[in-house]
């Protein structure tokens, strides 16, 4: 399972992105066998508007330069701030404001497939993001 395994590194890098721009949540998924839509599915959630944004652009930032120069095949939501989705066709990271969390269907459908340990580090003296391993 090689792909998988590359998957898996680029959302480890994704997730440390968001964490680095203080992502209020972050959760990975290995959605393979449920549905088969993607590999991996990252979901960081942000407090505001203009940190979505932020946090989406360090993302696809972080996976061009460390992840072998990985672009998404398609954006959305770039323009409405509540919520960004990058669609890399091995995964799918979605980075969503906080409030809208609760609504998030999607995640509701893969809350009992595994999650990924992300293992990230934070700077120390920094309040830790809540790393969840259930939806």
């Amino acid at each position: 399972m090689p792909a998988l395994q590359d998957s898996i590194d680029a959302i480890r890098i994704a997730a440390a992105a968001a964490d680095r721009m203080k992502a209020t949540d972050i959760v990975a998924f290995d959605v393979t066998e449920p549905l088969a839509i993607t590999d991996a599915m990252l979901i960081a959630s942000a407090s505001n508007e203009r940190q979505v944004l932020a946090v989406a652009e360090e993302i696809e930032k972080d996976l061009y330069l460390k992840a072998g120069k990985r672009q998404p095949h398609s954006r959305e939501g770039l323009t409405e701030g509540q919520w960004v989705l990058l669609d890399y066709g091995d995964f799918v990271i979605h980075v969503m404001h906080q409030e809208s969390r609760e609504y998030y269907r999607l995640e509701r459908l893969w809350k009992d497939c595994p999650s990924i340990d992300l293992q990230l580090e934070h700077a120390e003296g920094e309040q830790e993001p809540t790393v969840s391993s259930e939806a």
